[in-house]
């Protein structure tokens, strides 16, 4: 797998050193360099343990990781991608104004031209021979080297749009074909992602009736639990000091700062007031996974197997056919993170100071700051020890909310 990242990211460094080497452009360079060293030593580091070790819990929180680490590329594939057709489209409304100024400049030229082959060159000695007085000779002289002047003025003009038309033509050749680079490369990350997800798979499949390892995942998911309150509670304060202000973000899973967030301004919109009421759909609220199921309700939860009861923050929702998870309803994307147990988790934030989270997720279609609306699909869910289960909390600033009181009833 490491070698299939050394043709990855190296297309993502090409794309970027195509454009101006802005301080933005070389932070992204930077945290990419840093992302691939943290998966290749994540994948050299589950390549030393022994068979047993490859089939423990630790080895699929190793996987999980990977799996959150690959999604940050793809997530800033996708922004980039996005931002090329952003480009593109202003240039090809650049050509469409171009070609119809050109057009304008040719038909005005076209008539000046009928004109002169209809009634032949009119000259200024001709104007003062046939005027009847000084005066109008006078004005006929003006009126023609002005004319002459315009009609020079133009035939310039008409080269210069189409130099900016040929310009602009090769502007939007390069920008599809920088897309093209790009979505290529999010394509080859889908791939690695869906390898990683297999890798995952047959580990889960040799630990599901192993209780060691399982009491090892109810621990992870415990400590968890607190890791989502304490994030929720970071979201609320950061929301409260203002969307611009300074932050440097603390990375809940480890407790190092993100570098991307490093001494430079969180520019995030966190704003939800323009949003429709989420207190409103209280008892209607849809489902995040269409025709789920809750497996594990709100509050304590007995174990059976391994005779622990656990304290769920949320619901356990098991997906039937359809994986997508959707956002319950109009919000912004706050975090995305990795927590032990849940694997990729993200936090939608709502109007009223109301939060959702989607935790136990696999490939990822938002980006933080994303606006989204009810039924959006932000993500599809991972599969773990249960199958697709998705885990699900709402939350009402610090207050944690039942969420089986606010889906709609099935």
């Amino acid at each position: 797998m490491v070698s299939k990242l050394k043709y990855l990211i190296p297309i993502f460094f090409f794309i970027f050193e195509s454009f101006p080497q802005s301080e933005n452009i070389l932070q992204k360079e930077t945290e990419l360099s840093s992302i691939k060293t943290e998966i290749e030593n994540l994948e050299k580091e589950l390549a030393s343990k022994s068979a047993t070790q490859k089939k423990s819990f630790e080895a699929v929180e190793n996987l999980n990781k990977q799996n959150f680490l690959i999604n940050k590329v793809m997530g800033e594939l996708r922004t980039e991608i996005n931002k090329k057709e952003g480009e593109i489209k202003i240039v090809e409304r650049k050509i469409v104004k171009t070609e119809s100024e050109i057009k304008i400049l040719q038909d005005n030229y076209a008539k000046y031209v009928k004109a002169i082959y209809k009634k032949g060159q009119y000259n200024e000695l001709e104007s003062l021979i046939d005027a009847s007085s000084l005066q109008q000779a006078i004005m006929r002289t003006y009126y023609l080297q002005v004319f002459a002047k315009q009609r020079e003025k133009d035939l310039i003009q008409l080269e210069n749009k189409k130099n900016e038309l040929d310009e602009s033509k090769a502007a939007l050749k390069k920008e599809r074909n920088e897309k093209l680079l790009l979505a290529d490369a999010k394509d080859n990350e889908k791939k690695i992602l869906t390898q990683k997800l297999n890798e995952k798979k047959k580990v889960l499949k040799s630990i599901e009736k192993n209780k060691n390892e399982l009491k090892k995942l109810l621990a992870a998911k415990k400590e968890s639990q607190k890791k989502i309150e304490q994030l929720i509670v970071q979201l609320i304060e950061r929301e409260a000091a203002g969307n611009k202000d300074q932050f440097a973000a603390t990375d809940i899973s480890s407790g190092e700062k993100k570098i991307r967030d490093e001494n430079v301004s969180y520019d995030i919109d966190l704003n939800t007031s323009s949003f429709a009421s989420f207190a409103e759909l209280k008892g209607k609220m849809i489902w995040p996974l269409h025709k789920g199921g809750v497996i594990r309700k709100f509050g304590e939860n007995k174990n059976k197997s391994l005779n622990t009861v656990t304290l769920n923050y949320g619901v356990d929702i098991k997906a039937d056919k359809d994986k997508n998870v959707r956002s319950v309803g109009e919000g912004v994307v706050a975090a995305i993170d990795w927590l032990p147990g849940y694997g990729n988790v993200i936090i939608v934030s709502h109007k009223n100071d109301y939060r959702t989270v989607y935790g136990h997720v696999s490939e990822i279609f938002v980006s933080e700051g994303d606006k989204v609306k009810s039924g959006s699909v932000i993500a599809l869910v991972d599969e773990g020890i249960d199958g697709y289960v998705l885990h699900f909390e709402i939350w009402k600033g610090r207050d944690k909310q039942n969420p089986e009181s606010w889906l709609a009833k099935k």
